[in-house]
């Protein structure tokens, strides 16, 4: 898109095929249990493909919203060449 490899997750979960993605500029990785995968999972498997940018989202479950926070955290303790970008998806 625009010159640029995206990956959208969709509802998935920390598979191989998502570890062994390549040349991503942008992913949109969703995290909401029990639906897909938990932060931690997520927050793996971006530092597994190792994307430009990345924004958590579709993050809110039956139990209210995912830990964004905590994934930032970890994917920029892992790399600190990814950037994590936070939206407030979810306005109020």
């Amino acid at each position: 898109m625009g010159g640029k490899n995206v990956y959208l997750s969709g509802d998935t979960e920390d598979i191989p095929e998502m570890r062994s993605l390549k040349n991503i500029d942008v992913a949109f990785v969703c995290m909401n249990q029990p639906y897909t995968m938990e932060v931690e999972q997520a927050a793996q498997g971006v530092l597994a493909f190792r994307p430009e940018i990345v924004y958590p989202y579709h993050y809110r479950g039956p139990n209210g919203l995912s830990d964004v926070e905590s994934f930032k955290k970890q994917v920029n303790a892992g790399n600190k060449a990814i950037e994590v970008r936070l939206k407030d998806w979810y306005a109020k």
